[in-house]
């Protein structure tokens, strides 16, 4: 999940990655003692997770993957030496990389920069691939997309439009990295939270599924991209689910603050299917 600010392009690489990593420690060391388990490992086909894009979210999915005993290549905008004290961090299963190096280490890619950057993918390492679309769109004055606007496309499908020759799925766009850190649980723990997930091929739908449940999280598919607009900004899945209720009265910059920072809130599968079974169609586009 990215909340952005009204005006910014909606992008998780303007969010300072530091704001993640600190309460890392803290955060799988209470959720091992409310599962009263420890970890759960399985045979996955994921073994290396690309990262292209490394702000909340990517550092977050980050944290979560090498903790979980997956490897990550990951990349950003301004080259891999910049990501020396990130990759420090998070230990030796983490690696520097530019963003077609990470794209072709993947056996799966998560592609979480600015919609608004989408173009800039690579392509061609990402050819072949099962991309995981975390992007929200978040029209500004100096961005828009009439096809978004109108509802013609769904985000997803206009990254998949993008990445003709890659299997885009839609997954870890309405959580938050705190919430994603905080409420991960082992297969089968009565309070296990569960993330939906959008897409047109049903293999790698299957492959988002098995990794989200390494990262400890259950997964309830929603349909087709076409559909993905049942978990995005303005309808009842989007981010709040995972917080809770705010407090009244807060200011767009203090909602936003206030969320990014909220304890987790476990959501069952009965509980996604529920809200999405609710969710009425309008503007595209993060509002507040």
């Amino acid at each position: 999940m990215v909340i952005v600010r009204p005006g910014q392009p909606g992008c998780d690489e303007y969010e300072p990655a530091e704001a993640v990593l600190p309460a890392a420690a803290t955060a799988r060391e209470e959720t091992r003692k409310n599962a009263g388990t420890s970890e759960r490992r399985t045979e996955v086909t994921t073994t290396t997770l690309g990262i292209i894009g490394t702000g909340m979210v990517g550092a977050g999915v980050a944290r979560r993957a090498v903790d979980a005993g997956l490897n990550v290549v990951l990349s950003n905008s301004r080259g891999p030496e910049t990501l020396a004290d990130l990759v420090a961090g998070l230990g030796r299963r983490a690696h520097a990389a530019t963003p077609a190096e990470a794209a072709s280490a993947g056996d799966l890619v998560i592609a979480s920069v600015p919609l608004a950057t989408h173009e800039r993918l690579p392509r061609a390492e990402l050819a072949g691939k099962t991309v995981i679309d975390p992007m929200n769109y978040a029209p500004n004055p100096d961005w828009r997309v009439p096809e978004l606007d109108s509802d013609e496309l769904t985000s997803s499908e206009l990254v998949q439009r993008h990445l003709a020759g890659a299997r885009v799925v839609k997954a870890l766009h309405c959580i938050g990295p705190k919430q994603l850190l905080d409420l991960y649980r082992p297969a089968g723990a009565p309070d296990r939270t569960a993330l939906p997930l959008s897409g047109d091929a049903p293999d790698a739908k299957k492959e988002v599924a098995d990794l989200l449940d390494v990262l400890g999280f259950d997964a309830v598919d929603l349909g087709p991209l076409a559909d993905s607009w049942l978990s995005e900004p303005n309808t009842p899945l989007y981010a709040f689910p995972y917080v809770g209720r705010p407090p009244s009265g807060l200011a767009p910059k203090d909602l936003v603050a206030w969320v990014q920072q909220a304890p987790g809130v476990p959501v069952s599968a009965a509980r996604v299917r529920e809200l999405a079974a609710t969710a009425v169609r309008g503007p595209a586009g993060f509002r507040m």
